[in-house]
């Protein structure tokens, strides 16, 4: 059933109640956890002078610090819960507001900013021991018959002039079972396009960022080629990364396939994880940033 206004305005304010009373918990787990690790320090500097009565403490007070962690992962892992709740809420009553007729028009520099933000809070994958990371992470790619749903953001591979093909940044309207086909929009407002393609020449974009810390694997190695949102534009062009994210909230650094350069390659730019992706070739090329 739709969701209407009133609806979605309640059930957000509903989890932005939760998500504050869970904010709280998870602040006062964090004092409760803080002064069992200063326990922790303090008995390790006793260890020197008396091992074995120390020896026990420590061992209790380590696994006390365990389940302390433990405890506050699972508070802050259910406040990013109702957090992605409230996206997909959001992001619903978009997508039917678009089916009724109600897109929005939004400024070139509106949407440069909105792709910035979008990416840099799009949900963070940190994996549990011997968890595996899921497609759409980071650099995994969707498993071969995912299908993007209304509203994601994916590559296309359109026909611009002269019959040369680029990759650009769009919105899935819907997908066409019957005919293994996608409808999309192209992102940028002054295109306004709407395009029918094939699902091979659809590539979704990630659904999560990889975490470096515990998910660096996920991540797309130092000299890979791939395609790479060109910053300011919503087009996507041949690259190689030059450099992996160092922390969850760093971007790659990557270098732009491009003629104009004595080395036919960019000054190092940076683009954040959702916008880097598997490189697919084209059959024809045009001047200028090369690699489309």
């Amino acid at each position: 059933m739709p969701l209407t206004a009133e609806s979605a305005a309640q059930q957000i304010q509903d989890r932005l109640k939760a998500l504050q009373s869970l904010i709280h918990d998870i602040e006062d787990e964090r004092r409760r956890n803080e002064a069992n690790i200063n326990s922790i320090l303090r008995a390790q500097e006793k260890l020197n002078y008396d091992d074995r009565t120390t020896s026990k403490v420590m061992k209790n007070l380590l696994k006390t610090g365990l389940q302390d962690a433990a405890e506050e992962e699972a508070l802050i892992r259910e406040a990013l819960l109702k957090i992605q709740d409230i996206r997909n809420i959001r992001h619903e009553r978009r997508i039917q507001a678009r089916n009724a007729g109600n897109k929005e028009t939004i400024r070139r520099g509106a949407l440069m900013k909105m792709l910035q933000i979008s990416a840099q809070t799009l949900p963070l994958f940190v994996s549990k021991p011997s968890e595996k990371v899921p497609p759409l992470c980071g650099a995994v790619p969707a498993e071969s018959n995912y299908i993007a749903k209304p509203g994601d953001m994916v590559a296309a591979l359109v026909k611009g002039v002269e019959d040369e093909e680029n990759w650009i940044l769009a919105e899935v309207v819907q997908f066409m079972s019957g005919q293994n086909k996608y409808e999309v929009d192209d992102i940028d407002e002054e295109q306004k396009d709407r395009h029918i393609l094939s699902k091979r020449k659809i590539i979704p974009l990630p659904l999560m960022r990889a975490n470096p810390t515990t998910d660096g694997h996920a991540l797309f190695s130092k000299g890979t080629m791939v395609m790479a949102l060109y910053p300011q534009t919503t087009c996507f062009y041949k690259a190689i990364v030059n450099k992996l994210p160092a922390s969850a909230t760093e971007e790659y650094e990557v270098l732009f396939e491009d003629a104009s350069y004595a080395d036919g390659y960019s000054p190092p730019l940076s683009v954040a994880q959702r916008y880097v992706i598997t490189y697919k070739s084209t059959k024809k090329v045009s001047g200028g940033l090369s690699g489309t």
